[in-house]
């Protein structure tokens, strides 16, 4: 008798769980969306703009009762993890936004190496996931769940060879890149494939690895000078952008620097103490003269944090509107494992989406098709727009 009673007790519970998913210490109705960002590490500015563009949403969403679904109104609740910039932290955090905190959807990892494996967490999970700012083709590969918001790498590298030539008529570069970073490793050997496809084989003439902790890169930095370089392309995050390049031009570098989306931090110029004004790079959208709901944006996060926000603030405020625009096309039902699949089903067949980095529609690998930016960091430190462009 005693087992019958605990038998109906239990299948009781496990039937209250799906709308107990749902139930916040108020009683509310709640939508929980997590975050698998960098707060600490080398780059922090890179969560802090993901967690700064999700709350602007969350906030706004909030006051005015919550997130409609179906005609009924959910708070957000968002649930940020720190994964430190280390793969092994966000496929910890992956785990413990699925398995304990049972959120709906994952947004991020940001970066690459962080953003491939926490990847494989999440789809073997079935938990749907979007990247804001992982360009490496192998984020989505074979994973039905895991999306991004922004170009590839193989996309990106031709974009950046066809405007340098373009802009600056030369046909011998010389490419510094990280070794122990994927998304550094890869778009340096894309660039160089794509460079030597239209200027011919050897026009690359210089082709330089650094690691994660260096910060004296005087002996690539010559090895470069010494050579008949016209240009030198950086795939490198801005913080070591920010050291390489002054260093580059004590060292007598006086020609241009082509670099990547990486660049696009709004701590860039600062740690660089001006010496990557001039310079182009491809990114994601530009902030100095935008217009419409981009400028908006910018001005709401100006306003609420005090500094305008990067590509990957922007390319985050489109990823949670995309999972958001998604749960209202989905509907909720309470049982987590059917909602986070309609989720994802709702991701994978969006349309022309409006977000303010560019109109995009997602292909069957998970990746939006969109047009690149070039900016160029102009003598005012803006990132200004100069171009948008295909291979």
């Amino acid at each position: 008798m005693k087992k019958k009673i605990i038998l109906t007790i239990v299948l009781a519970a496990l039937m209250l769980m799906p709308a107990m998913l749902f139930a916040n210490g108020q009683g509310e109705k709640t939508i929980k969306i997590g975050f698998d960002i960098p707060l600490t590490g080398d780059t922090p500015k890179v969560g802090e703009g993901t967690k700064y563009a999700a709350e602007l949403i969350k906030e706004e969403i909030n006051a005015d009762g919550g997130l409609e679904v179906n005609g009924v109104k959910y708070m957000l609740d968002f649930i940020y993890v720190d994964n430190e910039l280390k793969a092994e932290s966000a496929v910890s955090a992956a785990y413990k936004l699925i398995e304990q905190d049972h959120v709906l959807a994952i947004v991020g990892p940001d970066t690459s190496s962080r953003a491939i494996p926490a990847g494989q967490v999440a789809n073997d999970n079935k938990t749907p996931l979007i990247s804001p700012w992982s360009t490496n083709p192998n984020t989505t590969l074979d994973r039905p769940y895991v999306f991004r918001a922004c170009f590839l790498d193989p996309f990106q590298a031709p974009v950046a060879v066809k405007f340098a030539e373009e802009q600056f008529n030369l046909s011998k570069a010389a490419i510094m890149y990280n070794l122990e970073d994927d998304y550094s490793k890869t778009l340096a050997g894309l660039f160089k494939e794509a460079w030597e496809k239209t200027n011919g084989e050897g026009s690359v003439v210089a082709f330089e690895s650094y690691g994660q902790k260096d910060q004296d890169f005087s002996v690539q930095l010559t090895k470069v000078i010494s050579t008949d370089a016209e240009i030198l392309y950086l795939p490198s995050f801005y913080n070591k952008v920010a050291m390489i390049v002054p260093q580059a031009k004590d060292l007598g570098w006086d020609k241009p620097v082509m670099g990547s989306d990486s660049w696009g931090s709004a701590d860039l110029v600062k740690l660089s103490e001006g010496a990557v004004k001039g310079y182009y790079f491809t990114t994601h959208y530009a902030a100095a003269g935008a217009v419409g709901e981009t400028k908006e944006f910018i001005d709401s996060y100006k306003a609420a944090y005090g500094y305008v926000p990067d590509d990957v603030g922007a390319l985050s405020f489109d990823a949670v509107n995309i999972v958001l625009k998604a749960i209202q096309t989905a509907g909720l039902t309470g049982d987590i494992r059917a909602d986070r699949e309609a989720i994802k089903d709702a991701i994978a067949s969006l349309k022309s989406y409006p977000g303010i980095t560019g109109t995009m529609t997602f292909t069957t690998d998970g990746d939006p098709i969109k047009d690149a930016v070039v900016v160029q960091v102009n003598d005012a430190g803006e990132f200004q727009f100069v171009t948008t462009m295909q291979p």
